[in-house]
């Protein structure tokens, strides 16, 4: 066995001093190449964040424009509908007047009916007595005639006062229907403006309350005013000559619940077929349970066909 001298000891020391230099100087490099792909993949996310940020901006100021967008729609279709509103007023009130103009006119003109006969009869039980009764012959001639011309004045003014109130009736239908069409244009952009505000559901018919069935029995005292309007609607109706239809014909309606549809002026199955939600609201309020039982029952759509059939001539 060789001996091992300084010498060797200090060669084996200085080779490994070397090994350790130059592994340390290995690693350092491994190391500052590891950073640097760290640092390229760290300024890649930064950069791909950064990029993400700048779009989801660009996304936030576009729904932002079309919120802003959506809130103008809503408020002037919300603008639309008040003045729709003030307009159907307006002209139900103009449809009242008329209608009160139009039962005065027919009173007048009974009065005047019933005082020519009057002075008529007058007229034949004094004909026996000419010589004695001239003057007042005379008298109650004139008055004759100036009753009659009267009554054709009053004949003359009252088919005008018809068509007035047609009118008046057919404005006030085509302002219901551009009323109902402004609710439903607000309903929409309501439910465009974003989850956070309440969506409307279809109403399922089967889940309405079989509790609340249709009855003829008044809610109370608070709707006299209204039974006036229906009443007055009625009486006009019939004055007119309006031939009713039979309106038991649909399924759920009986003597008692057309009764009451008359007296708040609806005779004939296009009535009911163009029943808007104000007319069923309306109607809601002297019947009990009527709102969920015109849908369960199908009245509109029963209505439509019988007026089709009666349109075509198989009713």
């Amino acid at each position: 066995m060789p001996e091992i001298t300084v010498i060797h000891i200090a060669a084996l020391v200085i080779a490994l001093l070397i090994g350790t230099v130059l592994g340390w100087v290995v690693r350092g490099g491994r190391s500052t190449s590891e950073k640097s792909a760290i640092n390229a993949g760290w300024q890649e996310q930064l950069q791909a964040q950064r990029s993400e940020h700048e779009r989801l901006l660009v996304q936030n100021k576009s729904l932002m424009e079309q919120n802003s967008q959506y809130q103008a729609s809503s408020k002037d279709a919300k603008m639309r509908a008040s003045e729709l509103s003030a307009a159907l007023k307006e002209t139900f009130e103009r449809r009242d007047e008329l209608q009160r103009q139009l039962k005065d006119v027919r009173s007048s003109l009974e009065a005047a009916v019933a005082e020519r006969d009057q002075l008529q009869e007058e007229l034949q039980s004094q004909a026996s007595n000419k010589d004695s009764t001239a003057a007042a012959l005379e008298e109650k001639s004139a008055r004759i005639d100036k009753l009659n011309q009267e009554l054709e004045n009053w004949q003359e003014r009252l088919p005008p006062l018809i068509e007035r109130f047609r009118q008046r009736n057919t404005e006030a239908e085509e302002l219901e229907a551009k009323l109902a069409a402004a609710e439903e244009r607000i309903a929409a952009l309501e439910g465009m403006m974003g989850s956070e505000h309440t969506r409307v559901e279809p109403v399922d018919q089967d889940a309405l309350g079989d509790a609340m069935d249709a009855s003829n029995d008044p809610l109370g005292n608070s709707y006299d005013e209204e039974a006036k309007e229906p009443e007055a609607a009625r009486v006009a109706a019939t004055n007119i000559g309006i031939a009713g239809d039979n309106l038991k014909l649909i399924k759920g309606v009986g003597p008692a619940i057309e009764k009451t549809l008359n007296e708040m002026g609806i005779f004939r199955f296009n009535q009911i077929a163009e029943m808007s939600e104000y007319d069923i609201d309306r109607v809601a309020r002297r019947l009990k349970g009527f709102h969920s039982r015109i849908y369960r029952e199908d009245w509109i759509g029963q209505a439509r066909d019988l007026q089709d059939q009666k349109a075509s001539g198989q009713e």
